[in-house]
């Protein structure tokens, strides 16, 4: 193979996954988020949230947990921070944290949220333009 060569993949599709220290409520939480599942067993949820999948897994190292991030592009992030704030207040997800809505330097307002393992969501509505 020639040093300066390309590996065609001929890819269609990327998945993440994502670590959980509880499982089910994990499972429960993205949910309640709007993410579709689609496929599930003991040890590993199929999510699909506008055409995107995600596996989530029965699986959890701190330090790994706590360095995940997905980046989720929406319309509203303020009216996400409202909604995911009354989804804590209603006690399901104790764990959870969410933080208002911060303008990014890059273009954009962001709402971050802490999911039940700390993994970290950044909900992220685009400035027009």
């Amino acid at each position: 193979m020639r040093e300066n060569s390309v590996i065609n993949l001929h890819a269609s599709d990327l998945r993440t996954f994502i670590p959980s220290r509880d499982f089910v409520l994990s499972r429960d939480f993205y949910s309640a988020l709007g993410c579709e599942l689609e496929w599930s067993d003991d040890n590993l949820a199929l999510f699909n949230l506008a055409g995107s999948r995600f596996y989530l897994q029965r699986y959890y190292v701190k330090e790994w947990a706590e360095n995940s991030m997905l980046h989720i592009s929406v319309q509203d992030a303020a009216n996400c921070f409202t909604d995911i704030t009354g989804l804590i207040e209603s006690g399901r997800f104790p764990s959870v944290r969410v933080a208002p809505p911060k303008r990014e330097s890059y273009g954009a307002l962001v709402t971050y949220v802490w999911d039940p393992s700390g993994v970290l969501l950044h909900l992220t509505q685009w400035d027009e333009g």
